[in-house]
């Protein structure tokens, strides 16, 4: 009896052996049966405008935006079935350029041909410049200084899709999610209210737009129609984005005439305190030359200041920066961003009163 199961067993594998070519033909045949049908099927759910699954903090935002702004659902998901992660815009945003010393950054931004660039943008724009510093009360050159330094003039308004830089903040940058998130929203809005393709338009890696590089939340909030077009377009308007520019210092409390930064020395003012009090003006400067701070140069001394230090290549140089140095801080809050504006607009001043593009390069007073 095991004698003849055993042959059954062998003739069994025989047969099985002589059919296996027949068996992988008919596999092979079904698979392609049904990879092409996979193809069809992915074919059609994209002719009907479907998209891939979403990560969930997609979908949470997506039904969150849906139900607080009746922003259509399909379209927000096949908005975000686009949207690429970037890991080089959390590098970015991990090491700014600002965060240098000030004469790294100083020598990169306020040199002769950003300022003689500013001046041919001032120039060629300077009917709307004028009218803007009147209606604003904020000064021709800190308005170009601004756009200089934001995008030189609009030549370099950022390659980034915008809905991928605020996308990449919002979910995958940790530090300064819930903001990025806020941006997005205000992004998505944005898009809606103004007609744009919320999907292909690109600026800063921060998700900035335009020849002023204007946050979403801030286009809305402070962006004007300058040229009388109908329109609020930052991207392509030099005009509006001038005047938004100025409508947004004044909107911080820009302070017509006044003063921005005055250097100091240390005296005999105990200065730990005083430099960790904050950017925002606390102290009048009465004050703060009675606690023994030295203040060179005329000052009114009934307006409050702040004390802060720049790092030159000599060493710390104390400043005092008052309250329109406050309020470019609020574009952009560092430093060495309002410093720069600061001298950049001082040089073009000077290359405008003289012509002479030696004279715009003016020292920092020591």
């Amino acid at each position: 009896m095991a004698g003849s199961s055993s042959t059954n067993a062998v003739q069994s594998a025989h047969r099985f052996h002589l059919l296996s070519p027949v068996v992988t033909l008919i596999s092979l045949h079904t698979f392609m049966r049904f990879s092409v049908a996979l193809i069809a099927l992915a074919a059609s759910l994209a002719s009907t405008g479907a998209v891939p699954v979403l990560r969930a903090e997609y979908e949470a935002f997506i039904e969150e935006i849906s139900t607080k702004h009746g922003y259509d659902s399909g379209l927000l998901r096949k908005l975000f079935g686009q949207v690429q992660t970037r890991p080089s815009i959390v590098r970015a945003m991990s090491a700014p350029a600002t965060a240098r010393p000030w004469y790294e950054f100083q020598r990169r931004i306020v040199e002769p041909g950003r300022i003689e660039a500013g001046m041919r943008f001032w120039l060629a724009n300077r009917a709307a410049l004028e009218r803007a510093s009147k209606e604003f009360g904020v000064p021709e050159e800190f308005i170009v200084a601004t756009i200089g330094i934001e995008t030189l003039y609009g030549r370099n308004t950022g390659n980034f899709k915008v809905l991928d830089a605020l996308a990449t903040l919002a979910f995958d940058y940790p530090p300064r999610a819930e903001f990025f998130r806020s941006e997005l929203e205000e992004y998505l809005l944005l898009a809606r209210e103004a007609g744009l393709d919320a999907a292909t338009m690109r600026g800063s890696y921060a998700g900035a737009i335009g020849l002023p590089q204007f946050i979403p939340s801030s286009y809305r909030k402070y962006a004007i129609d300058f040229d009388g077009d109908g329109r609020r377009d930052l991207l392509n308007s030099p005009a509006d984005a001038i005047g938004s520019v100025a409508n947004y210092y004044r909107s911080f409390g820009w302070t017509t005439g006044a003063s921005v930064v005055v250097p100091a020395q240390a005296g005999d003012a105990d200065l730990s305190p005083l430099l960790a009090a904050g950017i925002r003006p606390h102290t009048k400067i009465s004050d703060l030359k009675a606690q023994g701070l030295i203040v060179p140069g005329p000052v009114d001394e009934t307006v409050e200041a702040t004390v802060f230090s720049i790092e030159t290549e000599t060493g710390p140089q104390l400043m005092l920066g008052l309250n329109n140095f406050y309020v470019i801080t609020r574009y952009n809050r560092s430093v060495n961003y309002a410093m720069a504006v600061y001298e950049l607009a001082r040089g073009m001043r000077a290359l405008m009163k003289t012509g002479s593009a030696a004279d715009a390069e003016i020292p920092l007073e020591r």
